[in-house]
């Protein structure tokens, strides 16, 4: 499997497993991800759960507690988006920044799905709209900088040289630091990357998503990109029956695509 940094789901301590005695934990490589010089933990945190998406949302400070956890364990890599929720995983996000030195936390968010009056989500990458999302994100999370935005999803309505132009004058004015791509075809991040650097490209990758080793893989290897895979563990299949059995027939980990 790659060496990139993965998103992958929190694992709470159940009751049956408090109090007893267990070993520390052993402490979390670090890798840089692109060339261009951000460093993360190889173990990185998808939020996106704790307000719901694949479960129920937790409350706010059981949220907040299991943030400071993963901090405590030696993940300062956290992923977030504005459609999650949508707006409240970036908000919960920042009320654990709060109680973390910032500097030692690369916060990766992502802008890019819209939700029209009706409710339909779809996609969008105006450069008009990048500069909101990122002023609206930054508000959320209660930060003058965001560590790497990705955009979500590619608009291909829009020249990828115009959201990324804009992305890229972010990251002259200081607001964001590095850029990313999430679900992009090969000739997308090729053209994005001629533009500005992308420092890393988020793409699903596990035992039974692989289609991104013929094209993408040896793609970023050439172009100093680095890979954050999502789902690492397909959504918990490869989590064992004690998570898959205990779904309920309307879950999205069921319905995933």
């Amino acid at each position: 499997m790659p060496s990139s940094p993965t998103m992958q789901a929190a694992s709470l301590v159940s009751p049956a497993t408090q109090g007893m005695e267990q070993s520390p934990p052993a402490p979390i490589p670090r890798v840089k991800l692109g060339t261009q010089g951000l460093e993360v933990s190889k173990l990185g945190f998808g939020c996106m759960g704790l307000t719901g998406a694949y479960n129920s949302p937790l409350d706010d400070d059981s949220g907040v507690a299991v943030i400071a956890h993963a901090f405590r364990r030696g993940v300062t890599f956290f992923d977030t988006s504005d459609v999650y929720g949508p707006h409240t995983n970036e908000v919960l996000l920042g009320k654990a920044l709060k109680q973390m030195p910032r500097e030692q936390v690369q916060v990766a968010t992502k802008f890019g799905i819209r939700r029209g009056a009706d409710g339909v989500s779809f996609v969008c990458g105006l450069p008009e709209y990048v500069r909101a999302s990122c002023e609206a994100s930054l508000r959320r999370l209660g930060v003058d900088y965001i560590d790497l935005y990705y955009q979500h999803r590619i608009d291909t309505t829009i020249p990828i040289e115009d959201t990324i132009g804009e992305l890229k004058k972010l990251v002259e004015e200081g607001k964001v630091k590095y850029i990313g791509l999430s679900e992009a075809s090969p000739d997308t991040i090729r053209r994005a990357h001629a533009v500005h650097p992308i420092t890393a490209v988020q793409m699903e990758w596990s035992l039974w998503a692989r289609d991104i080793e013929p094209e993408i893989v040896p793609l970023c290897r050439v172009l100093g990109i680095g890979i954050v895979p999502y789902s690492p563990i397909a959504r918990g299949f490869f989590g064992g029956r004690g998570v898959t059995e205990q779904l309920s027939a309307d879950s999205n980990l069921v319905h995933s695509k």
